[in-house]
């Protein structure tokens, strides 16, 4: 059953059907709207902490009584044969209800582990590529794998043994006040200094363990952008500078450590315990020696009281990790509640697009559009099937114009046109589905070139992976590798050349089949011949097809239908090749420099 919750972030790029919904309001509510998700499993767990407490309290009682028979006259081998089987039952449903529970626990901690991973990963693909800007992929790594992991350890054991050392109090409480009400002094006296101490230590605990996980998130931040930068770190000869940020931040994280580890050095509880057992043991002592209790009595009640060393001692770690996980869900839920700009509009316009697109006075600024526009005032019409080029300067905001055509970003000011129609009004999957971007910076996944071809249309066939690839002129060097389509190609295609990795980002645009194409200096890294191939192949399958062209290659420039010229996020001119020549100075400039 679905379950129905406010959320914090309602936009996004991404959405599955019948996805669960949990309570993101505060992180408490959101953990506890994951554990029950299984509220069977939630029942068993604390009945078994209840059945288990009950046993071991009932069999020290029994224990006092078999104190006091063994003094009667007139005993009998039955009566302690009874007894002896009484304390045995109620002891071996200890150890089955102990079994019970911990495997309540487990299933209830791995469930949630996995639930929160998929939570946050559809979350993570619904953001939009401003969020992705802003983030370091090591910190995101940190919360989706280390984070998550430590929700896991939080249920099981931290909340597991919290609520056993819970009912490992109430019960013996309990016991003891059916034992003798004036036995109650002394507990009820330690279980509220226990409190206060308990609470001081949660207090003092609680801003170390978020500061830990943060600095772990730092410190595995760090950690990525070394390694992912690698080629950068050693051509500048910059390992020693590495290794003193990395051992700097490793630091840091030893250091909250330790001060976790004093908060935990000063953990009074045990030593208020120690007290109050030489206290509980001398008030029995009295009420015996004033005929209140028996032997019996005295020994069944200090047995009760040793039953509160176990949540006196184990709440030392167990609210370390409690605490731990209250960190970490707090920074999970802080990715996933982080609102988004964009939303995928599923009720929106869904149909085949014939490619005619138009920009209408569009002005664009990074961030919240407070900042200065990137793109000022972009006016143009491409007819469906045209291909535009377009030119200008590094950083004039060539490659920003195209990436609000599939929006990646949307306008500030302005509107954005396909077939009429606002990009914001189709849907986000039928928008992108019939746009496909080839940029200069290929990203190639950790699969076979098959996959990594197939990647945009997962159901396609063996033979069309391989027209795609002859149509990119990449066919025969696929071959030419041992495995062929099966080759594994390394994180990000670094296993290939620049050349190569730009044909596969080819036929997998060529694959798709799309109604408007964005070549971004898509053929950079290509030398002279294989591109003159690869031309050939694009002008026959550009035919029909809306494209806008970012090139400093003169002869894509020349067939383009259009062109247009960029400066400083402004379009300062359009028309044809020789129409720019004649009356344009900034493109004269440009293709002087191009030439």
């Amino acid at each position: 059953m679905q379950q129905t919750l406010n959320q914090t972030s309602s936009r996004r790029e991404f959405t599955v059907a019948d996805e669960y919904q949990y309570d993101r309001r505060s992180p408490v509510r959101w953990i506890i709207s994951h554990i029950m998700r299984y509220p069977l499993l939630s029942v068993i767990a604390i009945a078994s902490n209840i059945l288990s407490n009950a046993s071991i309290a009932y069999g020290a009682v029994l224990i006092g009584q078999g104190f006091d028979l063994i003094n009667q006259p007139g005993i009998t081998s039955a009566d302690l044969r009874s007894l002896a089987l009484q304390v045995f039952i109620f002891f071996a449903g200890l150890g089955v209800f102990g079994v019970s529970g911990a495997f309540a626990y487990e299933f209830i901690a791995q469930w949630v582990e996995r639930n929160t991973r998929e939570e946050m990963f559809i979350s993570l693909l619904g953001k939009s590529q401003t969020f992705h800007n802003r983030q370091r992929v090591g910190d995101i790594m940190a919360r989706a794998t280390n984070d998550v992991q430590q929700l896991n350890i939080m249920i099981n054991p931290g909340i597991g043994l919290i609520s056993d050392a819970l009912f490992s109090i109430i019960v013996p409480i309990i016991a003891i006040g059916l034992l003798n009400v004036q036995l109650l002094l002394v507990p009820i006296l330690f279980l509220i200094v226990f409190s206060f101490a308990l609470r001081s230590y949660a207090i003092q605990l609680g801003p170390v363990s978020g500061q830990l996980r943060e600095q772990f998130g730092v410190m595995n931040a760090g950690l990525a952008e070394a390694i992912s930068g690698i080629e950068v770190v050693k051509a500048y000869g910059q390992e020693q500078s590495e290794q003193r940020r990395f051992l700097d931040n490793a630091r840091r994280y030893r250091d909250l450590f330790v001060v976790q580890g004093r908060v935990q050095a000063q953990y009074l509880p045990v030593l208020l315990f120690g007290v109050a057992l030489g206290l509980g043991f001398g008030h029995a002592l009295l009420l015996f020696r004033a005929g209140v209790l028996t032997q019996g009595d005295v020994v069944a009640f200090m047995g009760l009281m040793f039953l509160l060393l176990f949540p006196t001692f184990i709440s030392l770690f167990a609210f370390v990790l409690v605490q731990l996980g209250a960190a970490s869900a707090e920074r999970i839920l802080s990715i996933i509640n982080t609102e988004t700009e964009l939303d995928e509009n599923a009720a929106g316009v869904s149909q085949p697009m014939h490619g005619e697109l138009v920009f209408e006075n569009v002005t664009f600024s990074y961030g919240d559009g407070s900042g200065a526009p990137v793109l000022r005032n972009i006016s143009f019409r491409a007819n469906a099937g045209e291909t535009v080029a377009i030119v200008g300067q590094t950083g004039s905001g060539k490659s920003t114009l195209t990436r609000l055509v599939n929006r990646t970003y949307d306008t500030t000011e302005g509107r954005v046109l396909i077939d009429g129609m606002d990009v914001r009004d189709w849907s986000l999957q039928a928008l992108r589905s019939q746009i496909s971007t080839i940029e200069q910076d290929i990203f190639l996944f950790s699969r076979t070139i098959g996959e990594n071809i197939a990647f945009g249309v997962p159901d396609t066939t063996q033979a069309q992976i391989e027209q795609a690839a002859r149509d990119a002129q990449a066919d025969t060097f696929i071959r030419s590798f041992p495995d062929g389509y099966d080759t594994m190609v390394g994180e990000r295609g670094v296993t290939l050349s620049g050349g190569q990795r730009q044909r596969l980002a080819i036929a997998r645009a060529f694959l798709t089949d799309p109604r408007i194409l964005i070549l971004d200096d898509s053929t950079s890294a290509i030398d002279s011949a294989t591109e003159d191939e690869i031309q050939q192949a694009m002008r026959r399958i550009l035919h029909g097809r809306t494209t806008l062209l970012i090139t400093h290659r003169l002869s894509q420039i020349r067939w383009a239908d259009r062109i247009l010229v960029i400066q400083r996020g402004e379009l300062v001119a359009q028309g044809t090749h020789d129409e720019l020549m004649t009356s344009s100075a900034d493109y004269r400039r440009i293709f002087a420099r191009y030439e």
